[in-house]
């Protein structure tokens, strides 16, 4: 039997989420080692267009999305448009299905493991005669949508267990228009009968673990390699400062980033960070914002398979009028940016997010497809 790491990875961008997914498949393509991988997690509220989406099928206005938040991103998975969002398990199984090719028993799994799941908690669930994923009567409590290359797999589900409904309004939710159908959540549907919903992370393992028994695979823990903090540092005039790394670090910009030590609390990584970083010595206040990520070969070193994951702590400081930094040995330059020109040059999704949370929203949050552009 083939074991499957799972890795319960809480919030993650969705851009981040895809390059995690990339190199998941590349560790499994290569064999190293010979093992599968589960990602659970939640994303930001995100519309994805599969490879037979219909644009129109986005109903809200650019204007309305950006307003409440959204991205839009086009995906390599079949289906038409999904939403996700806070309330909703998206689980990634990115799985090597060589020994059993079989497209169908695939998507099976993953509908019935959501099935099983809501029948864990006393709601009957199936499966719908003409579309896919998990049904509760004529209400979808659960969207499929995958890709396979080369028989190894990449995307998966979205288990709505305490989604925003109003959110789906967004979109004629995986193209089905027929007004008699609809969408729901586990715990809109145990609310039906006066029963509390369970906690999202309760539901996260029933569905893992039932994931795990119909891909008939073994299950090995994963954790988080590592735990950093950034810090988004301003000045006055609102300008951002930035860092560029060093060549045989990877030459690419940043805010002030690095690992929370054994026994260290994030606050106090944060601003040893600053200080070794840049020479400031100023307090740090906290965005709220804890997202997990992935880190390749080339910037970690090949430990974990060749796929680290890690959770980072956003915060924020203030530098006085005037600074100029200090740097350390990994880097070779620094920047004043507007909050705009910061946003294009980060190449991560969870740095841009620190960003605009830090400088109250600055930057677009909608990243259209181009036949959403007009």
């Amino acid at each position: 039997m083939r074991t499957i790491r799972v890795h319960k990875l809480g919030r993650v961008e969705y851009a981040d989420g895809l390059e995690l997914m990339r190199l998941a498949a590349e560790r499994v393509r290569a064999r190293d080692p010979d093992a599968d991988w589960l990602f659970l997690l939640e994303h930001p509220p995100v519309l994805t267009l599969g490879r037979g989406a219909d644009a129109s099928n986005v109903v809200a206005s650019p204007g309305w999305l950006d307003a409440q938040g959204f991205e839009i991103h086009e995906t390599d998975r079949g289906g038409d448009v999904t939403y996700h969002g806070p309330g909703q398990i998206v689980a990634y199984p990115v799985v090597d299905l060589s020994a059993r090719p079989d497209v169908r028993k695939f998507v099976g799994a993953l509908e019935e493991a959501m099935i099983r799941s809501c029948a864990d908690w006393g709601v009957t669930a199936g499966r719908h005669p003409e579309h896919r994923g998990a049904w509760i009567g004529v209400r979808k409590v659960g969207a499929v949508g995958v890709h396979l290359s080369r028989w190894i797999s990449t995307h998966g589900l979205a288990f709505n267990v305490d989604a925003d409904l109003g959110h789906f309004g967004a979109i004629v939710p995986c193209g089905i228009g027929d007004p008699s159908l609809g969408v729901t959540t586990l715990a809109a549907e145990l609310g039906r009968g006066g029963r509390a919903a369970p906690s999202l992370a309760e539901v996260e393992e029933r569905l893992a673990g039932h994931l795990c028994d119909l891909l008939e695979r073994e299950r090995v823990a994963g954790d988080f390699d590592l735990h950093t903090v950034s810090v988004t540092a301003t000045r006055a005039d609102g300008k951002v400062l930035l860092l560029r790394r060093s060549e045989e670090r990877g030459g690419f910009w940043q805010q002030v980033t690095g690992r929370i030590e054994p026994g260290e609390a994030a606050p106090a990584a944060a601003r040893r960070e600053l200080l070794e970083e840049t020479g400031a010595d100023v307090p740090v206040r906290p965005l709220g914002y804890v997202h997990g990520f992935a880190l390749g070969p080339a910037q970690a070193g090949p430990v974990g398979g060749g796929l680290r994951t890690g959770q980072e702590t956003g915060f924020a400081a203030v530098l006085p009028e005037g600074f100029e930094p200090r740097l350390s040995g990994e880097h070779r330059e620094w920047g004043w940016f507007d909050p705009e020109e910061a946003l294009e040059r980060l190449p991560w999704a969870g740095l841009r997010r620190s960003v605009r949370l830090a400088t109250g929203g600055a930057g677009p949050r909608v990243s259209l497809a181009p036949d959403l552009a007009s």
